[in-house]
């Protein structure tokens, strides 16, 4: 047993190496792993798409049919019995210490993978060497970290690095990505945002952003977030490593249009999730206004307003949330907002609005007409805020 490593290093030597190589799995995991991989935002030359593979083998064994199709079961299935890692089903205590073992559980199921896995590579060092035997690259890994860095050292570096990507990305992802933090986009599951700057875990802890639009290679969207994922593959293109193929479409304004035309309903469309989140944010101060005077009603002797649980519901979904954490399901509004003039107007037109992209058989001038019925509901709702959001939503293009 060697006692001592090749590198004689301090403390914090050791630790800035353990950072090192477990930053290098976590940029393996979101730019080979999740972006390329699994949504196709980006394609990678041979050489550093095998490269992330080989790094994958030696950090985790995982192996990428496997990662692949239990994550795109995650979308397809998402917030429901069938999602393999949601804590609204498994609970967040689960998902967050023991997300590993949701992931172990579902690659052993065969129908899981061959119906999700398609695309991965099957050549023949993945049929014979990494699939075949997943642990002889962690193997090799622990040899190299105790002949690096002796037994001590190396033995806690191989440690940190084994136990990285199972709590940060099966654990914390996974877990609180779908249980707290803030959004950006109205999506219909609980992910979120968990900070805004994307650095410790490769740019996924924007998870509210990537799932309103799962196929672009840049996880941030406002000006404030930082996705270092999205900096490591603008690198790998500039080397001509890389080649972006998409990213989230960013509006475009025309601030002299007035009418709803064809482009208005491509625009509207193709922005769908940033003009549903722009049309809560415009509403929000008269609704809570409203949620306000009802809370107050209800206080009152004989009163019939909303109930505090109700109304913080209500606030949540104005918040861009459409998952009640508590119960583990769609949020679902108290039947007093229907008998309210305000909030019936604002929760029928937001259905309404957000049905109009549902309609896939529905031809161009069938979906104008829908818009421009819409616009001019929200023009004559008499709520102030409503007719501003419907008189700029033209100048979307």
């Amino acid at each position: 047993m060697i006692a001592s490593g090749i590198f004689d290093l301090p403390w914090w030597g050791h630790l800035l190496v353990a950072l090192a190589l477990t930053h290098a799995t976590i940029v393996a995991v979101t730019v080979y792993l999740h972006r390329h991989q699994t949504h196709r935002a980006l394609e990678l030359h041979p050489a550093i798409s095998h490269l992330f593979r080989f790094w994958l083998w030696l950090t985790t064994g995982m192996v990428t049919k496997e990662w692949v199709a239990i994550h795109r079961k995650h979308h397809a299935r998402v917030e429901t019995a069938e999602d393999p890692h949601s804590p609204q089903i498994h609970g967040i205590g689960r998902v967050l210490g023991g997300g590993v073992f949701l992931y172990v559980r579902e690659s052993r199921h065969r129908d899981t993978i061959e119906k999700f896995g398609h695309g991965t590579p099957n050549d023949w060092i993945e049929t014979r060497l990494y699939k075949q035997c997943p642990i002889c690259g962690v193997v090799l890994m622990a040899l190299a970290d105790v002949v690096a860095f002796g037994v001590g050292p190396g033995g806690l570096i191989f440690a940190v690095q084994m136990v990285w990507i199972p709590f940060w990305a099966a654990g914390v992802i996974n877990g609180i990505g779908h249980y707290w933090g803030y959004r950006n986009f109205p999506v219909e599951d609980a992910s979120t945002n968990i900070v805004p700057w994307g650095v410790l875990i490769g740019g996924e802890e924007l998870h509210n952003n990537h799932h309103a639009y799962p196929t672009s290679a840049k996880l941030s969207s406002a000006w404030y977030e930082l996705d270092i994922g999205w900096m490591y593959i603008r690198l790998l293109e500039m080397m001509g490593l890389a080649r972006v193929r998409r990213i989230a479409p960013a509006p475009r304004f025309s601030p002299g249009k007035t009418e709803c035309d064809a482009a208005s309903v491509k625009a509207v469309i193709t922005h769908r999730y940033y003009v549903l989140a722009q049309f809560m944010r415009s509403v929000g101060d008269a609704c809570r206004q409203e949620i306000r005077r009802l809370t107050r009603h209800a206080a009152a002797p004989d009163g019939d307003g909303l109930d505090a649980r109700s109304a913080r519901s209500l606030l949540h979904w104005l918040r861009l949330h459409t998952w009640d954490w508590r119960v583990r399901r769609p949020i679902a509004l108290d039947p007093l907002v229907r008998k309210n003039e305000l909030l019936n107007t604002v929760c029928s037109l937001r259905q309404e609005l957000s049905a109009l992209w549902s309609r896939s058989g529905s031809s161009t001038d069938q979906l104008l007409k829908q818009l421009r019925d819409w616009r001019e509901r929200a023009d004559a709702s008499g709520i102030a805020a409503l007719r501003e959001f419907a008189h700029r939503l033209p100048h979307l293009v």
